[in-house]
């Protein structure tokens, strides 16, 4: 059974950071190809980043690129997303995700999904 538990949501004001982690088992950690979603409300879910089983591929949504970081830290079995300069468009329910495939940037190849953690940013 894959488990991915997200923590790291908050509030915070426009301009300020966040930084989102995702705790796996080890062997989810080295063997999925791992990503972040978001949902607003009223709006489909949508891709945000996602790194390579190796984390030598990155890849990010235009509107967060340059802002956000994806990173995998082999110690601790987790992902993590580091949000900077945060906008109030950047408001949603973030969900990590993990996929069997090497990278993957489309939500149909992720098969295992977190409970979500609540992004809200004040303009």
């Amino acid at each position: 059974q894959v488990q991915l538990v997200e923590s790291g949501g908050g509030l915070v004001q426009a301009g300020g950071s966040l930084r989102l982690s995702c705790a796996t088992s080890g062997r989810t950690f080295r063997n999925y190809g791992l990503g972040w979603f978001r949902q607003a409300p009223g709006k489909e879910r949508e891709f945000v980043a996602a790194i390579s089983t190796s984390g030598g591929s990155t890849g990010y949504t235009d509107s967060v690129t340059g802002r956000f970081t994806i990173s995998r830290e082999a110690a601790k079995n987790t992902v993590s997303l580091q949000m900077n300069s945060l906008m109030p468009e950047d408001t949603a329910v973030y969900y990590c995700a993990a996929s069997p495939a090497y990278y993957s940037r489309s939500s149909k190849d992720y098969a295992y999904w977190g409970q979500g953690t609540q992004v809200t940013v004040s303009s």
